[in-house]
Order: structure tokens, then sequence, then C-alpha cells
């Protein structure tokens, strides 16, 4: 069977072509799922609720066939297979993250209906940060940590830091929100107590500190 045929807008510009790879629904969601390294199917399903498995698969497909995005088989005992980024699939990251800036007026107030993941805070602290560090960040929902300043490999992952952060950020729901929505800075909400940070490495110390004048 013959590859499917993307549909494409058939304009000669940047913009139009970028939007043929990465412009159908759930694309683009399933980039920031994959920011966090290689991950399962089931894993991607269940951090995208709302999504069909039968889009999923397809997103996926496409995905591959555009070069943003690999499937290989984990090395025994894990066995299993995961999908993770090209590099140029990684190269989305400023893309999502100007798209996280422009949508923050956007949030408004959580509606009952929306789904709400730890890890999905991660874009917009490590928008926040400017550093570069291992560092771990606990709120209400759960437990992250983020790869501050990476240029490869994963910039964020689900639980515990893998090793002794380089700071460590505690803070309650309401500013993680405030943030997010672009309400706060996360030097102000530092100075305000909201954000606990502790940990002995350079990148805590910048973060207790604030910017420079």
């Amino acid at each position: 069977m013959s590859p499917r045929t993307r549909r494409s807008y058939d304009q000669y510009c940047s913009a139009a072509r970028a939007l043929d790879v990465v412009g159908d629904r759930w694309t683009l969601l399933i980039v920031r799922e994959l920011l966090a390294g290689p991950r399962r199917y089931t894993d991607l399903h269940a951090d995208l609720p709302g999504v069909s498995t039968d889009v999923l698969a397809s997103r996926l497909k496409d995905m591959e066939q555009g070069g943003l995005a690999t499937r290989r088989r984990l090395p025994p005992p894990g066995a299993a297979f995961v999908y993770e980024l090209t590099p140029r699939g990684r190269q989305l990251l400023p893309v999502l993250q100007a798209l996280g800036t422009w949508g923050e007026a956007e949030l408004g107030e959580r509606r009952p209906t929306d789904a709400v993941r730890a890890h999905w805070f991660a874009l917009p602290l490590l928008r926040a940060i400017d550093g570069a560090g291992l560092v771990e960040v606990r709120l209400e929902e759960g437990v992250f940590h983020l790869h501050a300043g990476a240029e490869e490999g994963p910039v964020y992952g689900d639980g515990a830091a893998p090793g002794e952060p380089d700071a460590r950020l505690v803070m309650d729901s309401a500013t993680c929100t405030a943030l997010s929505r672009g309400e706060t800075s996360l030097a102000e909400a530092i100075r305000a107590g909201r954000v606990e940070v502790t940990g002995d490495g350079a990148l805590a110390k910048e973060l207790r500190e604030g910017p420079a004048a």
C-alpha cells in the first residue's frame, strides 16, 4: 500500500508549507508530549485526552513520513516501541513556546471540562527560566523536571529529577496558573514568596536573587 498522500495548501509560502506538515489537529500537541523524550503509544494516548486511537496513529504516521518523529524498539527488558522527535521535530520547541506565549490571553479560568497534567506547565515555566540547568518542579497536580537551556534531548520529563537538580521549585496551582496566563513573572512570584526555591546550584542562586538590574 502506498503511503497516504498528505493534503497541501499548494501555496509557495514557507508558512503554508509548515502548516502542510504540522497544521493538522493534534500534531503540535503530540510534539509537546514528545519534547519529554521517547514515549510509548499508550503513554501518548493517556496524556492526550480526547484524541481517538485512530487519529493518534494517523498523526504519528504522518509525523514519521514528514521527518518529525521516528519509531524504534527499546532494548530488552523493555522491548516496547517508542516514538521520539527527530532533530527537525525538536526545532518546533520555539514554535510551541511562541504559540504558548500568544495563547496566554486565551486561557482564562479553567473550565470543568478541561483536562490537566502537571507536565503541561513545563513549557510555560521553561519560558520563564533565564538560565541553564536541571530543575525539579513540585505542584499540587504532580512533579516534573525541566532541562532548562538544553540544546538537544528532552526538555522536560515526568516525575522527580533524574539526579540532584540545580534548583527545586515548589508552588501551588494558583501561582502556576498565573505564570501560565502571563499574569506574573517567575521572578515576581519568587520575590512575593509564592514560589519556594531550594538548591545549592548556580541556577537556584540566580532564581533567588532575580535578574540583574
